[in-house]
């Protein structure tokens, strides 16, 4: 599978034991957030250098209850901290990805 077409198959894609190695980083480590492996969604988002990156590496500090360095990252991803819940926010940023080109 390329990258799943919605969020329906990037859930299904839960399923497997890892993310398909064609995938972009930035959905790769918004799978490992899916799947709670925290540290795993961590080591690939910290080396993502771009907005996206920074967004992904702000949820995860959310996640942990970092709220200080959650807010550095969304400033580097020129956002404010969101008003929305983890699941949702979450969410966003997978469709984010899956519309962006390959």
């Amino acid at each position: 599978m390329t990258k799943p077409e919605n969020y329906t198959q990037f859930e299904d894609s839960l399923r497997a034991d890892k993310p398909r190695e064609n995938w972009p980083e930035t959905l790769k480590s918004l799978w490992f957030i899916a799947k709670g492996d925290w540290e795993a969604s961590h080591n690939i988002a910290q080396d993502i250098n771009s907005p996206m990156g920074s967004l992904i590496h702000a949820h995860l500090h959310r996640i942990e209850g970092d709220d200080w360095n959650a807010k550095y990252w969304y400033r580097q991803a020129g956002r404010t901290f969101p008003n929305v819940s983890l699941d949702t926010e979450l969410k966003q940023l997978v469709e984010k990805v899956l519309i962006e080109k390959k």
